[in-house]
């Protein structure tokens, strides 16, 4: 089992979200967040005082899945979030040791 962390721009959430559910994949955590990496950030104008926005609003994604889909979830990712721009994001692929349902008690795969 693998979790597979991606940090994208906010509004490709739902074209991310409807790539996993053709190829099958029922739950996705999402999270608003704030980062910096090669972007940056930019400038902004606000009551006519001119300041730096250093952390930018990006979407983290937490999917768990079974190690079979892991290349077609990270496949699908992709193709929906890159723009070939600075800030496309990145996607994270880790081991899962265990995963349990708390409703049904289920461990994982099954969990999952």
């Amino acid at each position: 089992m693998k979790l597979i962390t991606a940090i994208i721009k906010p509004f490709k959430t739902d074209d991310v979200r409807e790539a996993l559910s053709e190829i099958g994949v029922a739950g996705v955590t999402a999270t608003e967040v704030k980062g910096f990496g090669r972007q940056k950030g930019h400038t902004e104008l606000y009551r006519g005082a001119e300041y730096v926005v250093d952390f930018l609003p990006k979407v983290k994604l937490e999917i768990a899945v079974s190690d079979d889909v892991v290349d077609k979830v990270v496949e699908a990712i992709i193709k929906v979030t890159n723009t070939g721009k600075i800030g496309d994001g990145k996607i994270f692929v880790t081991d899962l040791q265990q995963v349990i349902r708390i409703r049904t008690g289920e461990t994982g795969e099954d969990a999952i």
